[in-house]
This record gives C-alpha cells, structure tokens and sequence, in this order.
C-alpha cells in the first residue's frame, strides 16, 4: 500500500477491469462518499478504457434520483433519509443493471432523472456489446439492493474532514459556506456513518483507493 501517481492509478483500475471476464458487460462501481473524488475518477477511467479499444458506459447514481417531493419525507438534513429514500434503486436495476448483467437484454439506459431540472428522464434505449464496460459512480453502492449487480467494487476513501473542505469549494457559487457544512454534517457525513455500520462497505470492495491526495492515491488490493 504505498503512493501512486494518479495516472498509475488509473492503469492499474483499466487493468482490473481488463481481468474481470464475464460473458455480458463489466460492471464497475466506483463507491465512496460525496466529494471523496469519485466522478472524477470514473471519468478519467472511461477515458483510459475508451483509448484501450473498450465501449464505455458512463453513468451516475446522481442520473437516478427520486424527484425531490419524495426524497425528504424524514426532513431535508435526515441522514437516515440520505440513505434511503434519495436514490430509485428499483429503477436503476431495471433499466441498467440488470439488462447489463448476467442473462440479460443488454438494453439499457443510462438515467432516469434529470437532477438540474428536477423532471423525470427517458432517454432512448441503446444497445450495450458484451464487451462493453460500465462505469458507475456513487453513494452506497455496496447496499444489499445493489451489491450483486456489480463485477467490479471500488471505493474512493477519503477523510469525511477532507470532503467538507472540497465541497465548499466545489459549491461555494451556488450555497453559502454555512449551509454546505450543515449539509455536510448533519446529513451527507452522518448517513455515510449509517452506511458503514450498517453495511460495512469496505469489506464487500475488490480496490479502495485512498484519495486524500488527488494526484498521489493509495492503492489497496482487499482479498476476501
């Protein structure tokens, strides 16, 4: 377990993915908490896989989001609410996993939900190769109603200190400061607790990458 560059990395995920051999489309999650840098990973992920001849699959927990009059039935910083009532699993089986793994169609599509505009999606239905990858990032998961879906499980770690100070920066144009932590703290950190205890994540992962510092991750390989 020692630094890596990024770029090291990355060769040493596409070549996980490389050595997954199922007879449908690889799927990879890319599990962690908000702001441990996952999207930014599975992007740059994609893109080393597209420049191996791979067809790639992008999509994004965030693209399958209940509409927001029913994700905060328990109270808009209710970190029990965060973890169960903000993302349709249901639905991302259905139209995505599913059709993508083991017996399945292999149609598919990529969301169901459009989060700027807060208006559900059907986006037209594409035809994934067998070969193909999907390259899937989010929050919780390893949960049991999606921890058989994937062949491939990794997990952006980072301090939960650390993802406060990123999403301040990150959201400091749209919210203020005050009510980024709030957020932070009395929703997005406790219900990443919530799921630690609960599910324990990090025992179900293949890879965790340690992501404290962006361009010099940590490696670790977890055996089960």
């Amino acid at each position: 377990m020692g630094h890596s560059t990024r770029d090291e990395v990355l060769g040493r995920l596409a070549e996980a993915v490389g050595s997954v051999t199922v007879a449908h489309p690889t799927r990879v999650a890319i599990d962690g908490p908000p702001a441990a840098g996952k999207t930014t990973l599975a992007d740059e992920l994609a893109v080393v896989l597209r420049t191996q001849g791979r067809d790639v699959i992008r999509a994004t927990v965030d693209d399958f989001l209940f509409p927001r009059a029913r994700r905060y039935p328990r109270g808009e910083y209710s970190a029990e609410g965060c973890y169960f009532d903000t993302h349709d699993h249901e639905a991302l089986n259905r139209v995505l996993l599913d059709p993508l793994g083991p017996g399945g169609h292999r149609r598919f599509q990529h969301a169901v939900y459009d989060r700027t505009a807060d208006t559900v999606l059907s986006p037209p239905v594409a035809t994934a190769p067998a070969e193909a990858v999907l390259v899937f990032d989010g929050v919780f998961l390893m949960r049991p109603e999606l921890i058989d879906r994937w062949d491939l499980r990794v997990f952006v770690s980072t301090t939960l200190e650390k993802t406060v100070d990123r999403a301040v920066i990150r959201e400091r144009r749209v919210s203020s400061r005050t009510e980024i932590e709030r957020r932070w703290r009395e929703r997005y950190i406790p219900s990443q607790q919530f799921y630690f205890d609960k599910v324990r994540p990090t025992d179900h992962v293949d890879i965790i990458v340690h992501n404290d510092e962006p361009q010099q991750p940590v490696w670790e390989a977890r055996t089960h």
